[in-house]
């Protein structure tokens, strides 16, 4: 990996078994590892940009400020913007991972203009969702 350019908000996200974790959002969504700290179960994950952190719970010291109840992250989704969604589309249909939402064409308003993406929804091994999305154009509103 180059250099990391760190992003200016990164979430960092509670998990319950990392290595499980790192199957899913390496493997399948195409994330690299930036730097991890083992002692610590911890990684920062890059991909083109798009950074997350994971943390696995171990009973120490976390921020954690209500019980743990699955799926995590209810009321929140990640908008990860991709080139394009067929690749991971594919990795995680042969994988057998289930779509949270299945691939949909969306313009949303942007002041004058309306923007288009293909986009699909997923859920981490912990529930967390994440919202693969790619530009197909924009238009007048």
């Amino acid at each position: 990996m180059t250099e990391l350019r760190r992003a200016r908000m990164v979430p960092e996200l509670l998990v319950s078994d990392l290595s499980r974790s790192l199957a899913f959002w390496m493997d399948l969504c195409g994330f690299e590892i930036a730097y991890r700290r083992e002692d610590e179960g911890f990684v920062y994950l890059d991909l083109d940009g798009a950074q997350f952190m994971l943390e696995e719970v171990r009973g120490g010291e976390n921020w954690i400020t209500a019980p743990l109840d699955a799926p995590r992250g209810r009321g929140i989704n990640f908008e990860v913007k991709v080139q394009a969604i067929e690749p991971l589309l594919e990795r995680l249909a042969a994988a057998g991972w289930a779509l949270y939402r299945e691939p949909q064409e969306r313009w949303y308003r942007s002041n004058a203009v309306e923007v288009g993406v293909r986009q699909f929804l997923v859920q981490d091994p912990d529930g967390y969702l994440l919202r693969f999305s790619a530009w197909i154009g924009d238009r007048p509103a």
